[in-house]
């Protein structure tokens, strides 16, 4: 094998190299298209997460107003059954209080779990949209080639 500039290995692949351009080849797709496509894709992923962020933030803020209520409320609630009450009166008046209490906490829970499922079908709404879009552009860009 002849060692000459011409017939050297690494020159035959700076030649296929050069001779390499992703957007001119048949049946490629267009490059700067994709790597657009995914810039998008990276910022609807970025949007559900800032999404499920501010979910999560307000869910937890809500915890902490609903602990501080529940406090106080247990506070007066302890206040109020340190009267001067006859046994029968004190039992129906914590009867009341233990039924008042649980029906609360239901209505909270409730109340968190609707913030929890807002916020994941927006943030699940916002990366099926893209899924969309992006099934969309492939289907363009496969038609512009074909």
């Amino acid at each position: 094998m002849s060692e000459t500039s011409g017939n050297k290995p690494e020159n035959d692949l700076m030649r296929m190299l050069s001779d390499f351009r992703m957007p001119g080849l048949p049946g490629m797709p267009d490059v700067e298209a994709l790597a657009a496509a995914q810039r998008r894709n990276l910022e609807a992923l970025s949007a559900a997460n800032r999404v499920a962020l501010e979910g999560a933030q307000a869910v937890a803020r809500r915890h902490m107003e609903i602990l501080q209520s529940s406090m106080t409320e247990m506070t007066e609630a302890m206040k109020a059954l340190s009267g001067q009450e006859s046994p029968q009166a004190k039992a129906a008046r914590q009867a009341e209080m233990l039924k008042s209490a649980y029906e609360k906490a239901v209505g909270n829970m409730k109340e968190v779990a609707d913030l929890i499922q807002k916020s994941n079908q927006e943030a699940l709404g916002l990366l099926n949209k893209r899924f969309t879009e992006a099934m969309d552009e492939v289907r363009t860009l496969m038609a512009k080639k074909g």
